[in-house]
């Protein structure tokens, strides 16, 4: 199923085009006017921070070629998208952030070996007093524009210009102390300014990481997803729900479901394509394929040999579910699924659950199959 053009994703690539477009202009004119009271002075703090003002307008300006090329139409040989392109655009831009702290600790670190004296004036400090204003206002618009057009990206650059006032602040005030002591404190906040920065690259650049490499289904978009199917009075359960993230607000899924054993092929074909419609409307992840479990009807004695097998095998510690059971009594056979916990040989689990239920029901076969604990 192919993910429809809404115009909601090219208002969204809007959105975040233009916001960062304002934090690239607001992010130049404060960093000239920083640096240029940096160089004055001779002050290493505001010369840091007026790098760290050009690092976010270079991160904007990756930011928006990483939207650009992110918004791609599929291709043959993507046919899932580009939008892993803006995982890929978030490395390098905390690859730059991670770099300005390096950077910005070392010099502070000159600083405080070689020493030179400031010199600030009034209108340097109210210069830089307007430049704490105009970033925590820039920091409140770029954070609200991201949570409407749902980026993560943006409401961090926000959250990031909020920081950087609360820097600027700081460096405000080492000048006035200065002016007003004769105590120099600049190269020390220089190094505070540092670390924050190194700290926030490295932040990001795990968080990025994360999300080229998968994470965990976020719990409460797969117990939505999964209200949605057990909506259907014929399902009794979803298990093994599993999400595939091709970019911000890109996802695929696939899901098991049981189902009486008396529903024909038409029946789960009809309710397969309804769960497709309505999962999509309701959440925006796109299920491309649904597995079905079947489970015994109108059988009193497999309903309790199932209660009998579950209460064994949900007696171990590690094992996390227990699901798909299903008896074929022409074969003598029973199979059903368990997922394991990530701490376990699950080779040797399974031996071991399959020995002790086969001493409950010698005249059986079973096939148990190990899952991953892939969601919640």
């Amino acid at each position: 199923m192919d993910r429809p053009c809404i115009p909601a994703d090219q208002s969204r690539d809007k959105i975040i085009v233009r916001t960062s477009i304002i934090g690239i202009i607001t992010n130049i004119l404060l960093s000239g006017f920083k640096a240029a009271i940096g160089l004055i002075s001779n002050s290493i703090a505001v010369v840091l921070d007026a790098v760290n003002n050009l690092s976010d307008a270079l991160s904007s300006v990756i930011t928006i070629i990483g939207t650009k090329l992110s918004s791609r139409k599929p291709d043959k040989k993507h046919p899932l998208g580009h939008g892993r392109i803006e995982y890929l655009s978030s490395l390098i831009v905390s690859g730059i952030v991670l770099y300005a702290g390096i950077t910005a600790l070392v010099e502070s670190i000159k600083k405080i070996i070689h020493p030179e004296e400031s010199n600030y004036s009034v209108v340097s400090l109210i210069i830089i007093a307007t430049a704490v204003v105009v970033k925590f206002i820039l920091g409140t618009f770029v954070k609200a524009q991201g949570k409407k057009a749902g980026s993560s990206a943006l409401v961090a650059s926000g959250s990031d210009a909020f920081f950087d006032a609360i820097l600027s602040a700081s460096v405000l005030l080492s000048a006035i102390i200065f002016l007003t002591t004769g105590v120099s404190l600049e190269a020390y906040v220089g190094i505070v300014i540092a670390v924050f920065i190194i700290k926030a690259g490295i932040e990001m650049m795990v968080d990025t990481l994360n999300d080229i490499l998968g994470r965990r289904a976020d719990p409460e978009m797969v117990h939505k997803i999964k209200d949605v199917i057990l909506r259907e009075p014929d399902i009794r359960g979803a298990y093994d729900l599993f999400i595939n993230n091709y970019g911000p607000d890109k996802n695929y899924a696939t899901v098991h479901i049981e189902l009486p054993d008396t529903m024909t092929v038409s029946e789960v074909d009809k309710l397969t394509r309804k769960l497709q419609v309505a999962v999509h409307k309701e959440t925006g992840v796109i299920l491309t394929g649904v597995g079905v479990y079947s489970y015994n009807t109108g059988d009193d004695e497999i309903s309790k040999m199932r209660n009998a097998i579950q209460r064994k095998v949900m007696s171990h510690n590690y094992v996390l579910q227990f699901h798909g059971f299903y008896v074929d009594e022409d074969t003598k056979s029973v199979r059903f699924d368990v997922v394991l916990s990530f701490d376990v040989d699950h080779h040797e689990v399974i031996k071991e659950i399959y020995s002790e239920i086969k001493d409950m029901y010698p005249d059986y076969e079973f096939y148990v199959t190990p899952d991953v604990d892939i969601s919640d």
